[in-house]
């Protein structure tokens, strides 16, 4: 439990990289933009890694959150590098990243400063 303040900063930096990436940006970019794809690919994977980590009790704690779909992109990106459709990086990007950082957000800001 001690290790989860630290990778929920690690998912919430991950998604700050990953919405200042996509802010400007359309999915028609996102095909024709290896340096986009390979970022968004990594940052997204780091987010899982991180969700990944985090203790068995906090992720029953937050069930709000869905740690195994995050957890499962991961394994996917990591796993079938070759293979990834840029239609779900990008439904994933602009659809559930930003609902992730408000999710993320309220948790942290319900830890006190003595636990963080």
């Amino acid at each position: 439990m001690q290790d989860d303040p630290s990778r929920l900063f690690h998912i919430r930096d991950a998604i700050a990289e990953i919405l200042d990436l996509s802010d400007s940006v359309s999915r028609i970019d996102l095909d024709s933009n290896k340096m986009l794809q390979y970022s968004l690919i990594y940052l997204l994977g780091v987010v899982g890694e991180a969700a990944n980590g985090l203790s068995k009790q906090f992720q029953i704690d937050h069930p709000e959150i869905s740690w195994r779909d995050i957890i499962s992109i991961r394994h996917r990106l990591i796993h079938g590098y070759f293979d990834v459709d840029l239609d779900i990086i990008w439904e994933t990007v602009t659809r559930d990243i930003p609902i992730l950082k408000n999710q993320i957000s309220e948790i942290l800001n319900g830890f006190n400063s003595d636990f963080i």
